[in-house]
């Protein structure tokens, strides 16, 4: 049996715009994506802090201090919207007792402010 648990997260980032006419996806910055462990074309939900609208698309590398939300979810976000980015992965339950998840705080124009793991404790 699988059980699905969170994989990484980076949380607070700003969107720094939305492109509707664009292919579907959202574009990360590069060393953002390196600090989560995020890969290409990776499966992630998307949570606006601002809205409460939530949705799933996929990564795509962007420029320094980038988060584009892109395709018809940018119908979704405003420029400047706070968003939370969720990576998820199925684990066996042999394999819950040692996962952990990376969480990475991020501030002012999308820089990194803390980097942690958290393990996955028993009720």
């Amino acid at each position: 049996m699988l059980r699905t648990f969170l994989r990484a997260k980076l949380h607070r980032a700003a969107v720094t715009s939305a492109d509707p006419d664009y292919e579907g996806s959202i574009s990360i910055d590069r060393a953002l994506c390196r600090e989560a462990g995020l890969l290409e074309f990776e499966q992630v939900d998307i949570y606006d802090i601002n809205n409460g609208a939530r949705f799933t698309t996929y990564v795509i590398y962007g420029v320094p201090g980038q988060i584009q939300i892109n395709g018809a979810a940018a119908r979704l976000v405003n420029v400047g919207d706070r968003v939370i980015i969720c990576a998820y992965i199925a684990l066996e339950v042999g394999e819950i007792a040692g996962h952990t998840a990376r969480i990475v705080q991020v501030g002012a124009s999308n820089q990194v402010v803390s980097v942690h793991t958290n393990a996955v404790h028993q009720p």
